[in-house]
This record gives structure tokens, sequence and C-alpha cells, in this order.
């Protein structure tokens, strides 16, 4: 300030001197009348000279806040007349979110005091600024109007702007109309801004400088849009890169070119094309009036590579290429840029089981591929790799002949069999009743698993439908054969109850071979129920071979030995009869009357007996 106070100083003493030197005395100036306190020589007095002068200054009160005129300006201060009998200094810093303060210019300040300590006016601008700063926010906020902010730092999803003294919120989002990527270089910056919201709760001001351009860019975006033609071309800065696609500035309104439309191969990511902020050429697809989007493109300015294909290039013909893309149903190879064909999963082997085109290839895959079918106006093409490897099928007679044993891999079950793969292509089907010759399978689960190795031989060609009838018991003799002799109808055998269920056991014989028996067969001597894990005899009651069946029973063992003790009781008896009644004949003549009434007795007695054998 006491560099201010020189400056001023050293000012009027400049004029003084140029008054001095320029200014010549009055000839007839009346000095009398001057000391007498004529000063203007016209009966005007000193004291009413003052008088004068003072209503000329305006009427000032400490702590009010009044318009003044900055009338110099230094690296440190600024002189502001208020119209005071002095001029006030204020600190350069208060000015600090104006750079653009000159000369003439009208600013508030607010009176801290008349007169300091060295008689100097003293003045704020910041405290004027801020005793006025809430009504002028709420009034910018009411008018709309543009107000000059100082972006003071950043912070946590903006930044912060001195706005009248009050430190308002700067949202990033609000700060461009395109994504702001450093927001260090806005600190510092004296930027103009409009009010969007006041919360008078919390004290908190949020201000946008978008606002301001936005009404602005509009108004380019129709005028850009009404000229704007399918088809033309445009020159536009790379504005902001997405995963989907790239937005383009056309000089005031955005276009989007889609990742599809970028490049006529493959692209993961747009990225790989084009740069921020770089400057390309692009073609007008589309646009809506109403939504103001524009469809752009890049690559619609080169030829399609489809144009450019080998027009030699035929179906049977063998293509080299690169794997770009993979699907369950297939691969699509690109055999040059732009260029791609598609292998079905179907086309990448010649075995019939339903795969995912991932156990075949990966992206990246160099490929050889035969041209299966090629549509040059549909731009489509479809490939081969398994054309390149002989049909399996078509000497399947000379390397799979009936009768031959080979080696499977189990590929899936179903309830009637095991579907197996002797080699990639060559399927065969394994009968649920050729896994054993003599175990009963409800399932072939229980047999074997998907993945196992199985030994086969091949039973049936049906080379038409590209499978083989296989079985597995025919590795072996069937051993039924010799069973027939073993398990003959009546004989009895050692066996263990191994399941039972509602209609019966099964029973594990000897040799691995398996019968049945029905409940009331199961009924053991004791009248009780045999068990699961119980080793008991049985008897042979019915053997078939072709249905491969033996029928068991436990109870017969017991019932047919008692019934034979029982036969062979009886028999003794009618021979005793017999005896009996052959002796009494022969003694008749010497029976007596008493001895006749015995034999009638006797008589009746053995008839009953008979009666009894017969039933």
């Amino acid at each position: 300030m006491s560099e201010t106070n020189e400056n001023v100083q050293a000012s009027n003493e400049a004029v003084e001197q140029k008054a001095v030197s320029t200014t010549a005395p009055l000839a007839d100036f009346d000095w009398d009348s001057f000391e007498n306190g004529d000063v203007l020589g016209a009966g005007t007095s000193k004291e009413e000279l003052a008088k004068m002068y003072d209503e000329t200054l305006s009427t000032i009160s400490e702590k009010e806040v009044i318009e003044g005129t900055v009338i110099s300006i230094s690296k440190r201060e600024v002189v502001i007349n208020i119209g005071f009998k002095s001029d006030g200094i204020v600190s350069r810093n208060e000015f600090r979110y104006n750079p653009e303060l000159k000369v003439g210019d009208s600013v508030e300040v607010y009176v801290e005091s008349q007169e300091d300590k060295k008689g100097q006016l003293v003045l704020s601008h910041k405290k004027a600024r801020a005793l006025r700063s809430w009504d002028r926010v709420n009034e910018a906020l009411d008018k709309d109007e543009v107000i000059k902010g100082y972006i003071k730092c950043r912070t946590k999803g903006g930044m912060i702007v001195d706005v009248f003294g009050i430190e308002a919120f700067l949202p990033g989002s609000q700060i461009d109309v395109k994504p702001i990527r450093d927001y260090d270089m806005y600190v510092g910056k004296t930027m103009e801004f409009k009010v969007v919201k006041i919360n008078p709760e919390f004290k908190n001001v949020v201000v946008s400088h978008k606002a301001l351009i936005e009404a602005e860019l509009e108004q380019q975006k129709k005028d850009i849009i009404s000229k704007l033609e399918k088809g033309q071309v445009l020159e536009g800065t790379v504005k902001n890169i997405t995963s989907y696609g790239v937005f383009i500035d056309l000089g005031g309104v955005d276009g989007l070119i889609h990742i599809t439309d970028l490049s006529w191969g493959r692209v993961s990511h747009p990225e790989e094309i084009v740069q921020l902020d770089q400057k390309l050429n692009v073609v007008i697809l589309d646009f809506d009036d109403e939504k103001k989007r524009i469809a752009l493109g890049l690559k619609q300015l080169t030829s399609h590579p489809w144009d450019a294909l080998d027009q030699e290039l035929k179906v049977g013909d063998v293509v080299k290429g690169k794997v770009v893309v993979m699907a369950d149903y297939g691969a699509f190879v690109e055999i040059a840029t732009g260029v791609e064909g598609l292998i079905h999963v179907s086309e990448m082997s010649w075995s019939q089981h339903l795969r995912s085109a991932q156990d075949f290839l990966k992206v990246g895959d160099d490929v050889e591929a035969m041209v299966l079918t090629l549509d040059r106006d549909e731009r489509k093409m479809s490939l081969g790799i398994k054309q390149l490897k002989a049909d399996p099928w078509e000497k399947i007679e000379d390397t799979y002949a009936v009768g031959t044993k080979h080696t499977a891999s189990v590929r899936n079950f179903t309830n009637f069999g095991v579907f197996v793969e002797i080699e990639e292509g060559i399927d065969g089907l394994i009968h649920i009743s050729d896994l054993s010759w003599t175990k009963k399978i409800k399932h072939p689960a229980e047999f074997t698993s998907i993945g196992d190795a199985i030994e086969v031989v091949v039973l049936e060609i049906d080379k038409e439908n590209r499978r083989l009838s296989l079985g597995h018991k025919q590795l072996e003799e069937n051993p039924w054969d010799v069973f027939e002799t073993l398990f003959t109808v009546g004989s009895v055998h050692e066996g263990t109850i191994v399941d039972i269920f509602d209609k019966g056991a099964v029973i594990a014989l000897q040799y691995g071979v398996e019968g049945f028996a029905t409940p009331r067969h199961l009924v053991k001597e004791d009248g009780s129920q045999a068990k699961a894990e119980e080793k008991l005899d049985f008897k042979v009651i019915e053997f078939n071979k072709a249905a491969k069946r033996i029928i068991l029973s436990h109870s017969r063992v017991f019932e047919d030995d008692k019934k034979a003790e029982d036969t062979a009781e009886k028999k003794a008896q009618a021979s005793a009869t017999k005896k009996g009644v052959k002796k009494l004949a022969d003694n008749l003549e010497k029976t007596t009357l008493g001895d006749i009434s015995d034999l009638a007795a006797l008589k009746d007695q053995l008839e009953a007996n008979e009666g009894g054998d017969k039933e």
C-alpha cells in the first residue's frame, strides 16, 4: 500500500509542477481581497468555498457497500475512487477471479474504515461480494444470467468455482459438452457460467459451463443437419471411443461410427482402428432429424473386399485362413481382409457326435479348408475341413468287417444300449442284450462308464446310416450251452439271494449266472420268508436257454423231500394191507361168526385207508 501512496504522491507532485510551469500568475488578481477572505473576489469566503467543496464529495458510512470506479491498477493493488476525499486501496488478490479488470470499471466495495492510522480510506471488495453474494446468486438463477467465476481447484467429481465470493460446485459433466480428459488444465481459469441449482439450507450452489454452449451447439446442429445428405463425405475428429463404436465431432454435432462400420474385417475394439483426436474422413450413412442422431461409416470409403476376391475361386478349392470368431455351431475363418467363411461344426469331423466347435478350433488358429458353397451376390461362403481327410465309411467293409474285434470308447448311454466310437467318424451301438451272456442288466450304466474303453466285435454294418451293430458278449462262447447241462430241471444248487423286490428275488448261482424265484418259492421250512444275502439251496423248476432264464424254488427242496417220504410210507401201508386181506381170505373157512364180525370191521378200515390214498 505504501508503494501505491508514493505513486499517488509522485503523480500529484508532477501535476503541480506541470501547473506551475505552464500557468502564469494573473496580472489583475486582487490580493487584498484574498487576504481579507474574499477568495473568488465576489464576496465568497474560504468557509463558503470549503462548504461548496464538501458538497461535491460523497457522504459515506462505515460498514456499508457502495460502488466505486477503478482509477489505477498495479501488480499488488487496485486504487478505487468512491467519491470520497481520498481514494481507497484494495489488494489485487481480491480481483483474481476477474483478470480482465481494467481502469474505469465499476466495482462494489465494503467500507471498513474512513480513515486508518495513516489517514487512508480502507476498502474491501471481497467483503462486498460476500455480503451481496447470495442475492446475486439467486438473482442470476432467477434471471438465467451468465456470470463469471474463478476455478480454484479440483474436487471429487468436478471443480470448485469462486462465484461472487461463494464456493460453487462445477460437476465434471458440466464443464464441456465433450468428455474432459485433463481437469487440471481448467484450474486457475476464469470462465462464464450459469447457476443451475441452489440449496439454501446447505448453502450449496451448482454452476454449469456446458449449459452456456449447449444452446449455441443446438442451433449449430440444426444448421449442420439441415445440410446433411446420405452418402456425403465429411471430415471429423475422434471425440470419444467406446466398446461399441466411435463418436466423431463434425464441427458442433456428433456422429457415431458403429464398430461394424469401422472396417470390413473383424474388429475386437475400435481402438484397433482409430485414436482420440484423430482427424479422418467419414461418410454419412443415415440421420434422424428428430433425435439428431447421425450414423457414420468409415469402411464404406473403401471398396468391399468381396469385390476384389479372386474370380477363379470356386467350390472344391482349398483355401487358407485364420479363425477370427468362434461359436458353438462353428468357426468363422477370414481368408482375406473382410472375406470370411463359416466352417460348421458338422464339417469339422466325420464323426456324427454332437460337439462344440471349440473342441476342434480356437480363435487365432491357421487352418486349411475346402470351399463347400460360394455365393458372391450374398457374400457368403461355407467351408469344411473334414473333406481334406478320407471318409472312413468309404471302405468300411475292409477296415471293420463283420466278425472283426476292436477297442472302442464309450460315448453315450441310452436305456437300450451303449453308443461307442471306434475311431473318429466310426460309431457303433452295443445293444443292452449284447453286453453280457449271464448278467441281467437294467441299464448300461451298471456295466460300463462314459469314456471307458470296451472290447467289441462287429455284428452288422449299416453303411447307409453310417452305423455299426456291435457286441461285447460275443467275445466269449455262449455259456448257456454248458448251463443247459448243469442246471437241469429238478437239480438242486446252492445260491445267494442278491436282491429282493415285490415280484420275487434274484439269486446268484455258480459260474456267474443268475436265477429268479417268486415270493411263494422263498418260504423256508419253518414258514419264515428268506431274506437278502441268505445262502440257501434252490431247485431248478424251469430252464429257458433262448430267454436265458432260470426259475428257482427253495420251498420245493423240502416240500418234494416230504412228499417222497409220504409216498414211501403209504406204499408200505398198502402192501401190508394187501397181505392181511390175503391171509384172511385163506382162513375164511375157519372163521367163526364172531370172527366174521371182526373181519368186516377190518375190511371197512382197509377200504377207508385205500380211499385216503386215492385222494
